[in-house]
């Protein structure tokens, strides 16, 4: 398979201020394997270590971080010789054993010779906890789902991609009913590496539901094992309730909806965990759309979105047919699955916000800060061109690029340029 973050791992090789490199991403999203055919493709050997599989490993780290020891011992655990210049180490489920983290700080300041890359399911959820994580020790990349980019490289569709990539719009202007043919089913299919493995395969929808479901009760197993039992009960409320939140025509997340009487401190702790282990995307209000946009975040109103759009539909039972066939079925849902792709799509390369006028009468579904410009994008879920919101904010904050987005070709006018769904990666790739 093709993923974008090779190209990250490439550069990460090569720089001179190299660090033990930690990848976060959520459970099934091909950690293990990027890590590994990163490690094939560039390098001699890779010293591929387990902690939690490996029992006699979960200890290694209590007794002292001396490196020669623990090159050693991981020679005498993977019976291969471990030269620094050729070898990658990785470290998999590293939140598994005591101390792991903490030793990467020591890999680092006495012997940054060493490749390692190091990552875990539940990663996110382990560093909350570490109180002694190597802050400036280590590197970060992060991985999500395929977004459309790698979906359509994956599927057979390489040379689309490729015209995507280079916005060539007047090829891409000419294949436009094939690309949103191909967006519908990226809908469907999502961006999990296993389920587009085999779709790609077979192309038989009823096993790619039958294995996002099989994630879905993984994720949902992960509740019970790793969660602490006094909020186990509140995640799962606030998982179940995401289709129904974003089903709203107001997608802002509201606690009474998930049940009545819900108040913010209720639910604060569970969303925290559902975020530290990268199963749901969280995309603030902004208040006012200035440099840097962090600075004027509402983190009090927000919107929630799930980690892929397969999984969502997934989640929501949803017909093929609805999806794959141009209908008014879905009504306002149509609206909150072209959000979730869009956040999918642009959560990869940004901070994500939104914005809402003060009396509620424009609201902004995206908005984004990319080389010291803030981009509006306004999100339509076919070929509905009416931009009142984005008018509204155009003419109050004058922004150089307004962006729509839609099911229509692209085309730029005098104060938007609407870019289709299939290409709003790219927008700040």
């Amino acid at each position: 398979m093709k993923r974008k973050l090779m190209e990250d791992l490439k550069q990460w090789k090569n720089s001179k201020n190299r660090k033990p490199l930690i990848i976060q991403g959520a459970r099934q999203v091909g950690k293990t394997w990027v890590m590994q055919e990163f490690g094939k493709n560039e390098f001699k050997q890779v010293v591929y270590l387990n902690f939690e599989s490996s029992t006699r490993l979960r200890d290694v780290f209590i007794p002292d971080y001396n490196i020669e020891r623990l090159i050693t011992v991981f020679e005498i655990e993977t019976n291969l010789k471990i030269t620094p210049s050729d070898t990658l180490i990785i470290f998999d489920e590293i939140q598994e054993v005591e101390k792991g983290l903490t030793a990467l700080k020591y890999f680092y300041e006495n012997a940054p010779e060493y490749y390692i890359i190091a990552a875990g399911s539940l990663l996110g959820i382990a560093l909350q906890k570490n109180n002694s994580f190597p802050v400036g020790k280590v590197d970060f990349l992060q991985l999500y789902p395929m977004n459309f980019l790698e979906f359509l490289e994956n599927i057979g569709e390489e040379k689309l991609a490729h015209q995507l990539v280079l916005k060539n719009w007047e090829v891409l202007n000419s294949f436009h009913n094939k690309l949103v043919s191909l967006l519908r089913m990226y809908y469907f299919v999502g961006g999990m590496p296993e389920v587009v493995a085999n779709y790609r395969v077979d192309k038989n929808l009823e096993t790619v539901r039958s294995l996002q479901q099989k994630i879905i009760m993984g994720y949902e197993n992960d509740f019970a094992k790793h969660a602490p039992s006094d909020i186990l009960p509140k995640i799962r409320l606030v998982w179940h309730s995401l289709i129904a939140q974003l089903a709203k025509e107001n997608r802002k997340f509201i606690y009474g909806q998930i049940k009545k009487g819900a108040r913010a401190k209720d639910f604060e702790s569970a969303i925290n965990w559902l975020l530290a282990a990268g199963l749901i995307l969280k995309v603030n209000r902004v208040e006012k759309p200035s440099l840097p946009l962090n600075a004027y975040a509402d983190y009090d109103a927000f919107k929630l979105f799930l980690i892929d759009i397969g999984l969502l539909n997934a989640i929501g039972n949803l017909d093929p047919k609805i999806l794959l066939e141009k209908n008014t079925i879905l009504q306002e849902y149509k609206g909150a699955l072209t959000e979730q792709f869009v956040c999918q799509q642009l959560k990869i390369n940004n901070e994500l916000y939104y914005w809402l006028a003060p009396n509620a009468t424009a609201e902004i579904d995206f908005v984004i800060q990319y080389q010291n410009e803030i981009i509006p994008v306004e999100v339509k879920a076919e070929e509905n061109l009416k931009s009142k919101s984005l008018k509204t904010y155009v003419e109050k904050f004058s922004p150089n690029t307004a962006i729509r987005t839609s099911m229509s070709p692209y085309r730029k006018e005098t104060w938007l340029t609407n870019i289709p769904l299939y290409a709003i990666a790219g927008i700040s790739a």
